[in-house]
């Protein structure tokens, strides 16, 4: 039972680390870019949108995540005024995604082993 309840309490940590990892990730990406102005609010919006997506893209499928996490990246970005094109906007949008969810996934399996679960 105490491993059930280490397991929920890492995985809600773990979410929190991905939320983290995506916000540090736009506001490196806003910074690159040229954003000055309320670059830490911007990047949480941005991170929180694109958190939405993923979210809601695993709740479909968990390749959705991949598709509606970039998407949500994208449309939030276009708001920002920020000078990129849209397919770069897009593929930074994966990028930040895909990099994101892979440190929090490895993480996360090592959790597990540690434990022992896996």
């Amino acid at each position: 039972m105490i491993y059930r309840i280490v397991t929920l309490v890492g995985g809600i940590v773990f979410v929190a680390v991905l939320f983290a990892l995506l916000w540090f990730f736009c506001r490196k990406f806003l910074e690159r870019h040229g954003v000055d102005d309320q670059v830490t609010d911007r990047a949480t919006i941005l991170a929180t949108w694109t958190f939405a997506g993923i979210s809601v893209g695993l709740i479909f499928a968990g390749v959705g995540a991949f598709v509606l996490g970039p998407w949500a990246f994208y449309r939030t970005l276009r708001g920002h005024n920020v000078d990129i094109s849209d397919a770069a906007a897009v593929w930074w949008g994966l990028a930040i995604v895909a990099a994101a969810m892979t440190i929090t996934g490895l993480g996360f399996v090592a959790f597990l082993y540690l434990v022992g679960a896996v």
